[in-house]
């Protein structure tokens, strides 16, 4: 892979499986993309973004997808409150029911895959939109499946 990269970053070979979740659905457009792996609050996250540089040494963020692994995420309220202490949300945060799994604001959406697996998908900065989020979130799923 060529190009230029934060200080820190940690490249990997980039495809369509994330930690072993096929995502089937991404918008034309992205930057390059980075993953990066780390714990928070007993979950273990996958997180993969794309940015895209503006100017020289100038990057901006185009799309986060993350999944998260832990025995918190056991049903859709408990990804809630912890989406609630992770993302330092108030707790009268009030996303919209995503399908049967899934919880959705205007800049991301959260889906529980199956009881301790979840991904979220994000748009921090309004790039992309509320339905183009919500089309990722709805295209990720285990593989054999």
């Amino acid at each position: 892979m060529s190009g230029k990269y934060n200080i820190g970053m940690t490249i990997k070979h980039q495809d369509d499986v994330m930690d072993g979740l096929a995502i089937t659905h991404l918008p034309e457009g992205l930057g390059a993309a980075s993953d990066f792996e780390f714990e928070w609050g007993g979950v273990r996250f996958t997180q993969r973004v794309w940015e895209s540089e503006i100017e020289d040494g100038v990057w901006r963020v185009d799309l986060q997808v993350q999944t998260m692994r832990g025995v918190r995420l056991n049903d859709v309220a408990a990804m809630r409150d912890f989406l609630i202490e992770y993302h330092e949300k108030d707790d009268g945060w009030a996303p919209e029911p995503f399908g049967v799994n899934g919880l959705s604001t205007e800049r991301e959406t959260a889906v529980l895959i199956e009881p301790g697996l979840a991904v979220e998908v994000r748009d921090p900065f309004g790039r992309r939109g509320t339905a183009e989020i919500r089309d990722i979130a709805a295209g990720i799923r285990l593989p054999e499946r």
